[in-house]
């Protein structure tokens, strides 16, 4: 009967023949709340109904944040002008940006607004950015009529008209940034971890979350790109407004079945709590075993607390924030606990939990450098390639398509074939690990960046040195690049997906969508190391006979040698990846139905 000592259970008051009696309904276990912050009702709140049409939200605000993201490395050359390596550092700028705005949305969140508030504010924004962005392109950015294809550029611009283009791009940033960390977290808060299915439930999530995300960028890279790359730039970016509209209409139907968690307040004091706390202590001895650490009392199975985080060894110092002195001993009263001198083992747990987590984010940094060329130095290799089939013209941007397509199957692959091999081969569950899936990615990764670099020896080989603009200047075909696009994909299984579902897994109850953020942080740091890169493999190639490795006409400079670049410094971080992992210790949490220890995860798989 153990595992029902903890059994949830909510009285409802129903009438029957002028008797008022009393139904009992089962509530959730993890603390959520329903939208009149009652406590959660399992049945009539949360799991797959929620789900999916977060789900379809999410797909529908991706399709309209590459129906701007996906072209507009071409829409910087082609509109305003600029050359290819400028385009694809501001890229970079603007995608890293996007993800920086997540940290502010994950702060927010956690803090004071709650994930549904932040959500439904943050998309609105989304919206009015890409309306300022359709109509500043149609009325001022493309003129004269008909420029913006391949074969007729636009002419000159005023400052004020660039000036409310990045605007308009920069509030799409913030727009997306602050919503993304938080749908993310939002979706998974609709499965009760401490319940065995929904708990699973809660980790297929994630890879369907980015299944959906991939699913609505193919829209955007195969449709709205054919338009954008035909010069109907304004058509496109009127339909990523349209999409984000009806995503925002669709996610506010089903307000009344979300489940919430209620913010707990600002994260950084409470660190800040610890650190002066242990530094008040710090000449204070301590025992080994850490049995006269303090924690608060509760009671385990009541709703609306916070999962207390069993002690750990490391960060040893911080430990003293939670050591009871004789002095707080005579004076303990958990009503007037001052936490600027004594602290919840919990408390200074969190704060170890993040200093744990860093490690491991920093190592991912550079995937999201490899990643992130593929919406810059992929498309414009690709223009530069052989770009027909027949009469058909192939936008360089639409070879995504197969990235997209290589995610979808390796979610597949990977849930349905490989997971189940590993657990019965290793006798373990849950298969892989997040941090086994993520170091996998990282070796894919290096394979896609050998194969990029090779496809470009070859264009380079069959190209015309010659020419003012070098699009299809080669006559090696685009569908070269397919492997590079299908490495991508199947390494973005293993790194992001593992990513969402191990900083959220492992970050603390109060700091779930921070968790989130982290991914998200990683692929904005990302861009920018890689405009960095790119600025100084460009100022260190150049010569008087060569302008550099990534000129404006590529078929005079060594784009190769700029992603075996890649591929030698992913491996130098695969190494140090290795051992970060080794050292890395989970997250053990006192869940409501015992020992959590946030690794994992039930035998039942969806």
């Amino acid at each position: 009967m153990a595992p029902m000592a903890c059994l949830n259970v909510c009285n409802k008051g129903a009438v029957d023949d002028g008797k008022i009696k009393q139904r009992q309904e089962v509530c959730t276990l993890d603390g959520t709340v329903d939208w009149r912050g009652r406590p959660a009702v399992r049945e009539r709140t949360g799991t797959w109904v929620a789900g999916i049409l977060i789900l379809v939200n999410q797909g529908l605000a991706t399709l309209a944040f590459f129906g701007v993201g996906v072209n507009l490395v071409l829409f910087l050359t082609r509109v305003l002008g600029q050359d290819n390596a400028d385009a694809a550092n501001n890229v970079s700028k603007w995608t890293g940006t996007v993800y920086l705005f997540s940290l502010l949305g994950a702060f927010l969140s956690d803090s004071y607004w709650g994930r549904f508030k932040t959500c439904v504010i943050f998309q609105a924004i989304f919206i009015i950015g890409l309306i300022s962005l359709s109509l500043s392109s149609y009325l001022f950015l493309l003129k004269p009529s008909g420029c913006g294809n391949e074969q007729s550029h636009c002419g000159s611009h005023s400052s004020f008209q660039i000036a409310l283009f990045y605007f308009s791009t920069y509030l799409i940033a913030l727009g997306n940034g602050g919503y993304q960390p938080n749908i993310a977290t939002f979706g998974s808060d609709q499965f009760d971890e401490e319940d065995s299915i929904e708990g699973y439930s809660k980790i297929a999530f994630f890879s369907y979350f980015y299944l959906a995300w991939n699913l609505g960028s193919l829209f955007s890279n195969t449709i709205l790109g054919y338009f954008e790359n035909d010069g109907m730039w304004a058509i496109g970016f009127w339909a990523s407004a349209g999409s984000a509209t009806l995503a925002l209409v669709l996610f506010l139907c089903g307000t009344p079945m979300y489940r919430h968690f209620e913010p707990k307040g600002n994260p950084l004091s409470r660190f800040s709590q610890v650190v002066v706390a242990a530094t008040r202590k710090w000449k204070v001895e301590m025992m080994p075993s850490g049995e006269d650490l303090f924690e608060l009392e509760g009671n385990e199975c009541s709703t609306n607390v916070d999962r207390k985080i069993l002690h750990t060894q490391g960060f040893r110092f911080l430990d003293r924030a939670a050591l009871i002195t004789s002095k707080e001993f005579n004076q303990m009263d958990k009503d007037t606990q001052n936490p600027w001198h004594l602290c919840t083992v919990t408390q200074v747990e969190e704060v170890k939990c993040i200093l744990r987590l860093l490690p491991i984010w920093l190592c991912t940094i550079l995937y999201s450098v490899v990643f992130t060329q593929m919406a810059s130095l992929f498309v414009e290799q690709g223009a530069a390639m052989k770009t027909t089939l027949s009469s058909f013209h192939i936008p360089p941007a639409s070879m995504s398509s197969f990235d997209i397509l290589s995610v979808a199957a390796f979610i597949f692959i990977y849930r349905r074939v490989l997971d189940p091999l590993v657990a019965m081969k290793t006798n373990n569950a849950k298969g892989l690990t997040e941090l086994q899936r993520m170091g996998i990615g990282l070796v894919i990764a290096i394979l896609a960046m050998v194969a990029a670099g090779v496809v470009e020896s070859f264009r380079l080989h069959y190209a015309t040195t010659e020419c003012t603009h070098c699009e299809g200047s080669s006559s090696l075909s685009i569908f070269w690049q397919v492997p590079q696009y299908i490495l991508i994909g199947a390494s973005e299984v293993f790194m992001y997906v593992g990513q969402l579902e191990f900083f959220n897994g492992q970050a603390p109850d109060g700091l779930k969508s921070f968790g989130s953020a982290l991914c998200m942080t990683s692929i904005s740091l990302g861009n920018y190391v890689s405009s960095l890169l790119v600025t100084i493999v460009m100022r260190f190639s150049a010569t008087d006979d060569m302008p550099g490795w990534i000129p404006g006409n590529l078929n005079k400079g060594h784009l190769d040698r700029f992603y075996f670049l890649l591929a030698a410094l992913t491996t130098a971080d695969l190494m140090v990846y290795i051992v970060c992992a080794k050292w890395y210790k989970y997250i053990k949490f006192e869940g409501k139905n015992g020992v959590n220890n946030g690794n994992e995860h039930p035998e039942l798989r969806v």
